[in-house]
């Protein structure tokens, strides 16, 4: 059942080598609506803002999130525009690792998405996991 009546969720990421931190975020989101939207982040897109290619590509991770359980579709996340998204997908509410709260974009974005009816929930970062750690520890 829906927390707040929320029907259309969405949230968005790169899940390059898909671990915990990831999966928490989808089962978390998956609780709090109906039918969740995931955007996967295109390699080129990652290479434009995080300087350096993802280790899994676009297809695999897409594939990845795909068989998750708690994910009803996926787009392509062709850019970081998050009211593009809105205004392509129609979503009630989109998911946040709250890593991004207080940050000058979201807090614009989240305005914006009020203003359309639409909510931002922040959830807890993983502590200690993320793709970056795991690129870390494998050189």
């Amino acid at each position: 059942m829906c927390h707040e009546n929320f029907i259309i969720g969405y949230t968005s990421g790169v899940f390059d080598m898909f671990h915990i931190g990831h999966l928490n975020i989808l089962k978390r989101a998956k609780e709090l609506c109906d039918f969740l939207i995931v955007g996967v982040s295109t390699d080129e897109l990652v290479r434009e803002y995080k300087h350096k290619s993802p280790i899994i590509s676009y297809d695999n991770r897409k594939a990845i999130v795909e068989a998750c359980k708690y994910v009803d579709k996926v787009v392509p996340q062709v850019n970081r525009d998050k009211m593009s998204a809105y205004h392509r997908l129609h979503f009630d509410v989109m998911f946040v690792g709250d890593d991004w709260k207080g940050n000058s974009l979201f807090q614009e974005v989240e305005a914006e998405l009020n203003k359309n009816g639409a909510k931002v929930v922040y959830f807890p970062y993983t502590k200690g996991i993320s793709s970056t750690i795991l690129r870390d520890k494998l050189a």
